[in-house]
């Protein structure tokens, strides 16, 4: 298991990640929805890793639904920066991370563009069941 790990701009909301394969082997998702590129997002996730979310003083975080509203995006309300993506479901929150929080980042892949506003709901849900952390520890 690879482990790397990163913050947000005033380290109130951290990130650990535990990555099956070596970080270079994952290619981030830049998302194409407006959400997304007005916070220039891109995400990495491993169903079969593991992601715990630390949150120093919840009373600076936010959360806002956008799109279809299944999923929920995790922002520090302090520093503005964009963590996760967050999808709960049968009492268990999948996530995938905005690789730009993490410390070592550029030891990831490159860039792949994706456009999740071309599928439906039930769609995502399904790709998101596939790619996304599953059991994600929010502390």
């Amino acid at each position: 298991m690879h482990y790397v790990g990163g913050k947000c701009h005033c380290a109130n909301i951290g990130v650990e990640l535990g990555l099956v394969n070596a970080p270079g082997q994952y290619q981030p998702r830049a998302c194409d929805c407006s959400f997304c590129l007005k916070h220039g997002a891109a995400y990495v996730s491993d169903a079969s890793g593991s992601l715990r979310i630390r949150i120093e003083d919840p009373k600076f975080t936010a959360r806002y639904r956008q799109g279809n509203a299944l999923a929920e995006m995790l922002l520090c309300a302090r520093c503005g920066v964009l963590i996760a993506a967050l999808y709960s479901r049968d009492a268990q929150v999948h996530g995938t991370v905005n690789f730009r929080v993490i410390d070592s980042a550029a030891g990831f892949g490159s860039l792949r563009p994706v456009s999740p506003k071309e599928l439906s709901g039930d769609q995502k849900v399904s790709r998101w069941l596939e790619l996304w952390f599953h059991n994600v520890e929010i502390l």
